[in-house]
């Protein structure tokens, strides 16, 4: 199989001109490029927990969760650890390959990382393999997190360098890049990637994903977002994103990073099957399962199984899952159910 160069160089006029591309050209080169490296018709599937909910102190103008936008978020404390193997076990069931946890933090304190790790062990003890997303980490922090057995860890660029400063205020684009190099140097797979449809132009579309593509090593997992624009944040009323030029930033994605998951993110629930049919042909291939991402809708499981037997798509299986670890851990998840949900009294 041939395999498509790995390139750490990329010029924007050159990511400028693939978006450029007539669109089946785009469509036929990124396809190309996705089957060198991937199995065409499997897709890698996650489910994404919130695991502490709202008043987050950034300002991040897209979303819900932030303390500068009244929006009908509810502030949440930390999910208790047993909330989150069930959520889990449920997860899995559904057939998610990988569980997914957010919370709502700049970054995490040091005396929530006693709930986190734990919240990491129990999930690995399912066989998933495990991602979390928690704001800006320390070195110290993430090699805590790798020591307990985090796969990935997600934190988006947004969007370009030049176009950043319309977005946020309260973190800068290093700020950003540095987690992601202390997410590196702790030994842990990146996810990483960024939201379309912010108003942004085709030349940041394309100096996100160089920003991505000239790391020193490309992210295992690039998170494709369309905004979702929710009531009470500052773009809840702009345009939306022509649906073309979503796969155009999908397939570009997928001709920049070639051996990277490309994820159909958020933004799904709004996306007909035609769209999203697209954007696996474009190169997606991975997905969030579940009804919710975070604090937005996401289309229902069922749907999306609906949709991948129309296509002839099936879910890839975690090559590290074991029946016999599945089974073991079953009975005391089942046991957990049966205890109250509690919240642990941490920010």
């Amino acid at each position: 199989m041939t395999v498509s160069t790995l390139r750490h160089d990329w010029r924007r006029e050159e990511i400028e001109a693939l978006f450029a591309l007539p669109f089946n050209d785009l469509l036929f080169q990124a396809q190309q490029v996705h089957r060198e490296n991937f199995d065409a018709n499997k897709v890698q599937v996650s489910t994404l927990l919130s695991i502490k909910t709202g008043a987050c102190p950034e300002d991040c103008k897209y979303c819900p969760q932030s303390a500068h936008y009244r929006t009908d978020v509810d502030r949440e404390r930390l999910l208790a650890v047993e909330k989150v193997l069930q959520e889990a076990e449920a997860a899995k069931a559904q057939g998610a390959s990988r569980f997914c946890m957010g919370a709502a933090w700049r970054n995490p304190k040091d005396r929530d990382m006693p709930y986190i790790i734990e919240m990491v062990q129990g999930v690995k003890k399912l066989g998933l393999e495990t991602c979390m997303t928690l704001g800006m980490l320390s070195a110290e922090q993430a090699e805590m997190l790798k020591q307990a057995g985090l796969d990935y860890y997600n934190h988006n660029l947004d969007t370009s360098p030049e176009f950043y400063g319309e977005i946020i205020s309260t973190r800068t684009y290093h700020d950003r890049l540095q987690t992601l190099a202390n997410v590196r140097d702790a030994g842990m797979k990146v996810c990483a990637g960024g939201i379309v449809g912010m108003g942004e132009s085709r030349s940041d579309r394309a100096g996100l994903l160089q920003q991505l593509a000239n790391l020193p090593k490309h992210p295992e997992s690039v998170p494709v977002n369309m905004l979702v624009k929710v009531k009470g944040t500052p773009f809840a009323e702009l345009d939306d994103l022509d649906p073309f030029e979503f796969v155009r930033s999908i397939a570009v994605a997928r001709i920049l990073m070639p051996q990277s998951f490309v994820r159909l993110s958020a933004g799904r629930e709004t996306m007909n099957d035609e769209l999203q049919a697209l954007c696996f042909m474009a190169g997606a291939n991975s997905i969030f399962y579940g009804e919710r991402l975070l604090t937005t809708p996401n289309p229902e499981a069922d749907k999306d199984q609906q949709l991948f037997q129309r296509l002839g798509i099936e879910p890839l299986q975690h090559e590290g899952y074991s029946d016999d670890v599945h089974e073991a851990v079953i009975g005391d998840a089942l046991q957990e159910q049966e205890q109250p949900v509690r919240y642990y009294e941490v920010s």
